[in-house]
């Protein structure tokens, strides 16, 4: 197969169209993708004009990068990563984080029993996520959606284990609280 004549829906094509920084291969990657990835960059920004920002960055750095992707493992995964990586890139800029402490409140008074999404759209849920303090949506997005470890998150953002657990925790209450009132108030 020549240069710019790629089968833009197979994905190993994509991938030999990108490496060979073929324009149309690039665009189709990003169609295929943006709208995913635009998710990911969603969750750790404040506005949709930084997650578009995010966005930009992310795929300069996928298409900078394309071949490092191994066959092992899925291209969304990978993709996923350089995201989630590039908007902890620029939290740390900001510092988000630096008046974390670690705090020991698990015990407020929250019950697990409670059925406090009954009715509650997910809709609802994405917006309360977005809503969270930063530190505290940062580190929810981390563990809870992208599946990072304590240790992995205090690593990427500079933070003791300790923290990372104890703003999870605070997220949780922070978003069940805000989930117990939207119940209430129906």
């Amino acid at each position: 197969m020549s240069a710019g004549k790629f089968d833009l829906v197979n994905e190993d094509n994509l991938l030999q169209g990108c490496r060979k920084q073929d324009r149309k291969a690039q665009k189709a990657l990003y169609e295929k993708y943006a709208s995913r990835m635009f998710s990911v960059c969603m969750r750790y920004s404040k506005s949709r004009e930084e997650a578009e920002d995010l966005l930009q960055e992310g795929f300069v750095t996928v298409f900078s990068k394309i071949d490092t992707f191994g066959s092992s493992g899925s291209l969304e995964g990978w993709m996923r990563r350089i995201f989630v990586n590039t908007a902890l890139m620029e939290l740390r800029k900001g510092n988000v984080l630096r008046d974390a402490v670690e705090v020991n409140d698990r015990a407020r008074g929250i019950s697990s029993g409670d059925d406090i999404l009954s009715g509650i759209g997910g809709r609802d849920i994405v917006k309360m996520i977005s809503a969270m303090p930063d530190g505290f949506r940062i580190v929810f997005n981390m563990s809870v959606i992208e599946g990072y470890t304590h240790q992995e998150i205090a690593r990427e953002l500079g933070i003791s284990e300790g923290t990372s657990r104890s703003q999870l925790s605070r997220a949780r209450i922070w978003l069940q609280e805000r989930l117990r009132e939207k119940r209430n108030r129906r």
